[in-house]
């Protein structure tokens, strides 16, 4: 197995499979002195908009590291895992609050895990437009 780039719009088949397959993934964010801040989350792989997604709460630290970035977005990277198979995405995330953003977000985060995320009135969705994607497996 070794480890190889692929364009994230574009993904070849094994690499996209790999991603709607249910695994619990990893958001790293960065904090304000730079080291980072890594959490389990649930993610979904959006390639046709070049897209990742998180939702979160309003409040949590990802989202607050994610806003402190300001306009330009905050760097960081999704990853998940089974066994020796592994796959990254990079890119820049904003944090949103439009409706009809974080309702496309759960639409694709049932789809992906099996199950309606719980009932959260402070949710927000963080997007990451994609600049990079690589794995194993």
């Amino acid at each position: 197995m070794s480890t190889y780039r692929v364009d994230p719009g574009e993904p070849d088949a094994a690499y996209l499979v790999f991603w709607q397959e249910r695994h619990l993934c990893t958001l790293t964010t960065l904090r304000a002195d730079g080291s980072p801040h890594v959490v389990p989350v649930g993610v979904t792989y959006d390639p046709g908009a070049r897209l990742a997604r998180v939702i979160t709460s309003t409040t949590s630290a990802k989202a607050r590291h994610v806003r402190a970035a300001g306009a330009e977005g905050a760097r960081v990277a999704v990853c998940q895992m089974e066994g020796r198979r592994w796959a990254t995405l990079e890119g820049r995330a904003r944090v949103h609050e439009d409706r009809e953003r974080i309702a496309e977000a759960e639409r694709r985060y049932a789809e992906r895990y099996g199950r309606q995320p719980r009932p959260n009135p402070h949710r927000v969705v963080i997007e990451i437009e994609l600049t990079a994607a690589l794995g194993r497996g």
